[in-house]
């Protein structure tokens, strides 16, 4: 029953906080795109702390050192809403590719759009590819890095799903390094759960794998084995 209660009270802080947040993250158009991101991403920042207060949810992070000082193409598991706030406090600014769907939503969607995100048409088949280069390498021009869940849509705990091409696609072309990202953040803040576990997750951070003389398949390749093989070493 506490966790219940402890998850509630999350909730509530989020959206008392959210929703004022928003209006003044909006002010912040005059901004540049960096700067603008920067500010934006103190919403993140307060609610992991508010998490931890609220839920006891922490979490540690191994391979810091890995994080290069320029723009790469970070390749992410995605089983929670947790890593869409860790990532930001982890890395340096940062885009994420997303389905433009998101950027509708009331409150949290106007922030994101203020973001600079990647956002795709889900349904254009190739041309998201092209969407995704596109939009990818002009915000790579602009300092980000750029964030890809290669899975597309969340995941169980010890399930892995189909790596799309579009992150590896994106880092080849753009010759990019592509640092692979696992992490157990499923069993504490499940999809689509109300719920929010106590505990500490793990966030393993890989060392880059090189997009030059590789092919897309085969990078998506070394990636997707890098992270389910690192998965089950969290699992355990």
């Amino acid at each position: 029953m506490i966790i219940v209660i402890r998850s509630l009270i999350f909730y509530v802080g989020m959206w008392l906080f959210t929703i004022p947040f928003t209006f003044v993250a909006l002010c912040t158009f005059c901004l540049s795109p960096i700067n603008r991101n920067k500010f934006i991403s103190l919403w993140a920042k307060f609610m992991l702390k508010w998490l931890q207060v609220t839920c006891n949810l922490t979490f540690t992070v191994s391979g810091i050192e890995n994080i290069p000082s320029s723009p790469c193409i970070i390749f992410s598991k995605h089983q929670s809403a947790w890593e869409t706030l860790a990532l930001q406090k982890i890395f340096p600014p940062q885009v994420w590719v997303l389905k433009r769907e998101l950027l509708w939503l009331p409150f949290f969607g106007w922030g994101l759009a203020m973001t600079s995100p990647i956002a795709i048409d889900r349904g254009a088949g190739r041309k998201s590819l092209d969407q995704i280069l596109t939009q990818g390498i002009d915000r790579i021009k602009k300092g980000f890095f750029v964030v890809i869940f290669p899975e597309g849509t969340r995941s169980k705990p010890l399930e892995s799903g189909k790596y799309h091409i579009g992150g590896a696609w994106l880092a080849t072309q753009s010759r990019l390094d592509v640092i692979p990202v696992a992490h157990n953040a499923g069993f504490y803040w499940p999809k689509n759960s109300f719920i929010k576990k106590p505990g500490e997750i793990k966030v393993i951070i890989g060392k880059s794998i090189k997009s030059k003389d590789l092919k897309s398949d085969q990078l998506n390749g070394l990636a997707k084995n890098w992270i389910e093989e690192t998965m089950l070493k969290i699992n355990v």
